[in-house]
């Protein structure tokens, strides 16, 4: 889930960006100090929106710099348990795959890729059902369920989402599409024994 919440804080701009247009230099240093961080309430960082304040400077003897007390908008991405997202493959390893959802990744582990026996492939860099021989790579796009989440430390290196794809609806995309096309055909083959 993203949402957008207001800051306050102070912002250094150094003397030799003094010359280059105020705000715009006041989110370039806003996002560098910010995104990527996280707030065990607001979730992780992604882009400082827009500057809603921007106080008169002040300098401080010995630095130089202009210290500016400073409001603005920031986006943030919060992952909420049993949340459905949707993300794309980034790495197979034998133990699952690493699904990228927005800015952060997530753990789909291999006993919850599907319900069938799955087989790692370490030459094609892939994971492989053994009756079904549904396979998912890397670049292959998914919808996962968050089964375990942990926002715990100060960057996304430090978070831990657990995710599965062994419900309905999720999956690998096509798997998807191939279970849709399936239920039709079973709903019409019960409704012709029912007449």
């Amino acid at each position: 889930m993203y949402l957008i919440s207001k800051i306050e804080d102070t912002v250094r701009i150094p003397p030799n960006r003094f010359e280059d247009p105020l705000e715009d230099v006041a989110v370039e240093i806003l996002n560098e100090s910010y995104v990527g961080t996280i707030d065990k309430k607001l979730g992780l960082m992604v882009t400082v929106k827009e500057i809603e304040e921007l106080g008169i400077g002040k300098v401080i003897m010995g630095d130089g710099a202009a210290y500016h007390d400073v409001v603005f908008n920031a986006l943030f991405f919060k992952p909420e348990l049993h949340e459905i997202v949707e993300g794309e493959v980034i790495e197979i390893t034998e133990f699952g795959a690493f699904i990228r959802i927005g800015p952060m990744d997530g753990l789909v582990h291999v006993s919850q890729v599907t319900d069938d026996y799955i087989n790692y492939d370490g030459k094609r860099g892939a994971l492989m059902g053994k009756e079904s021989k549904k396979t998912l790579e890397e670049g292959n796009n998914v919808r996962a369920r968050i089964v375990a989440l942990s926002l715990k430390g100060k960057s996304s290196k430090e978070t831990k989402i657990g995710l599965t794809m062994r419900q309905p609806g999720l999956g690998r995309f096509e798997w998807i599409e191939q279970e849709k096309e399936k239920k039709p055909k079973k709903e019409k083959s019960a409704t012709k024994g029912k007449k």
